[in-house]
């Protein structure tokens, strides 16, 4: 991809120039003099693994929080306090990995809260007409009803929103935009049409940053790619000729090749899952020890309630659950991790009645370790951690627990490449031990980790796929109606 023009003639000055930015929580160093720039109309990628300092840098260039130390430019002018009022009005706007949008409110009330020009007689209609041409033309076909409450809509069309929220304009223009995990929670098409208006974007001259773990979406738009680790900056460079390997590369890691199971189950063995569909053409998910079971096809065609089917149904072995909204149904907010990591396992835990507190530190500790929760203790509030790092204690939570199936809903949001290696291979390891999986995610490449594949269409499974079939084209051909493989 050749860079915009906007984005390599950067002789009219940067749009952001930060310079030995430091940032620390206490005895914390988030970041330790970080120098950081972009030009207009430039798209960069940001990477790094959890806690690497990302979000916290961005939330210091978007006003969120202040800089303990360093110096900004905005636009060419030196900043001595900026703020969020301040970075709106220069036309920067944040997309957060935790959406920021008030659920008890709709689309278009939501618009209004960043757009004060919205008010007098008729500003329900402008923000109406304003929310519905960004959405239009950011998510052609997206079937949201901006009158709806955000808190009746699911997660994917939030995202949508909260995306096309951050593009509107009234009196004040777009001229930086920061996506931090922005396709997290979208399904293949809307992630697709998404990185298409970024470019679009682009080449009117809004620059954009874009932090992803998903790699490939950072090739396929970004002119530029900067590695964060330990609250530094540790490479910046062209993404032209860059490869997938060479990115992994910069980020410390090497990404081992996907070892795609054979089968095993025979017709001999005992299911463990056997759950009916709603009709004969929707397939029932059959699963038994061992099995790694995916559900692909489009985002919001019935993989989610399935897996709720499945959790509410399955009496016969312990079941654990983790979900994909971690603010809403995942993290208990105002505890520790070792809270959040043993509240599954507190029934194995009582001795005499009573839960063993050394027995829980114990088990929170060691599996802390082993999915690398980056904290200085197990007893630090979730909240303090990386979006990424708590979707981690929620996943430790899963396999700390007894449950015998685990139920995967897009677990791995959020996570680095070098944690979700390590998490593919335990969920290996967990299923040779005899552990069910049945797992959800928006990611193909994740998809390779599953023996078999149901694909949805329509709230129905309507094919299974095996095995070395396990194809990309093959799913998408039948999420859109296909044959079935």
């Amino acid at each position: 991809m050749q860079p915009s023009q906007a984005a390599v003639d950067t002789a009219a000055g940067l749009l952001i120039e930060a310079r030995g930015i430091r940032k620390s929580f206490g005895a914390v160093h988030a970041l330790v003099g970080v120098d950081f720039r972009l030009a207009p109309g430039e798209v960069l990628g940001l990477v790094g693994h959890n806690g690497a300092g990302k979000s916290t840098l961005m939330n210091v260039i978007s006003g969120a929080i202040q800089r303990t130390e360093g110096r900004f430019v905005y636009s060419g002018q030196a900043v001595d306090h900026w703020g969020t009022a301040e970075a709106q009005a220069g036309g920067l706007r944040c997309i957060f990995q935790e959406l920021s949008l008030c659920t008890n409110l709709s689309a278009a009330e939501n618009a209004r809260i960043i757009h004060r020009s919205l008010r007098g007689f008729g500003w329900r209609h402008k923000a109406r007409r304003l929310i519905t041409k960004a959405l239009d033309d950011i998510f052609p076909g997206h079937g949201i009803d901006v009158d709806t409450k955000i808190a009746d809509l699911s997660i994917g069309e939030r995202q949508m929103v909260e995306i096309a929220r951050a593009f509107t304009e009234t009196e004040d223009k777009v001229r930086c935009v920061i996506l931090d995990e922005p396709t997290s929670a979208l399904g293949h098409k809307p992630a697709e049409q998404l990185l298409a208006y970024i470019k679009t974007a682009s080449r009117r001259g809004v620059a954009c940053i874009l932090i992803t773990h998903r790699l490939n979406e950072i090739l396929a738009v970004c002119d530029r790619v900067v590695v964060m680790m330990d609250g530094e900056i540790v490479g910046d460079r062209s993404t032209a000729g860059l490869t997938r390997s060479d990115l992994v590369g910069m980020m410390g890691n090497i990404e081992a090749p996907h070892e795609q199971a054979a089968p095993t189950r025979n017709a001999s063995q005992v299911l463990t899952v056997n759950h009916a569909g709603i009709d004969r053409a929707d397939l029932p998910i059959k699963a038994a020890p061992g099995d790694i079971i995916g559900f692909a096809g489009l985002d919001g065609h019935g993989q989610r309630e399935r897996l709720r089917a499945i959790y509410a149904t399955t009496r016969e072995v312990p079941v654990a659950f983790v979900a994909g909204d971690r603010s809403v149904e995942g993290v208990m907010p105002l505890w520790s991790i070792a809270d959040n990591l043993t509240l599954r396992s507190l029934n194995g835990l009582q001795k005499g009645g009573f839960v063993s507190p050394s027995a829980a530190r114990a088990l929170a500790q060691t599996w802390s370790q082993r999915l690398k929760v980056k904290a200085p203790s197990i007893d630090t509030p979730i909240l303090s951690l990386s979006g990424g790092n708590q979707q981690k204690v929620l996943f430790a939570r899963a396999l700390a627990s007894d449950g015998q199936v685990i139920l995967l809903d897009d677990p791995m949001r959020g996570v680095d490449v070098g944690t979700k290696q390590e998490v593919y291979q335990l969920i290996r390891d967990e299923a040779k031990r005899g552990r069910i999986f049945i797992w959800y995610t928006t990611e193909f490449e994740e998809l390779r980790n599953c023996d078999r594949l149901y694909v949805f269409r329509e709230g129905r499974a309507i094919a299974e796929v095996a095995g070395d079939k396990i194809d990309h084209n093959r799913i998408l051909e039948a999420s859109f109606g296909g044959a079935d493989g």
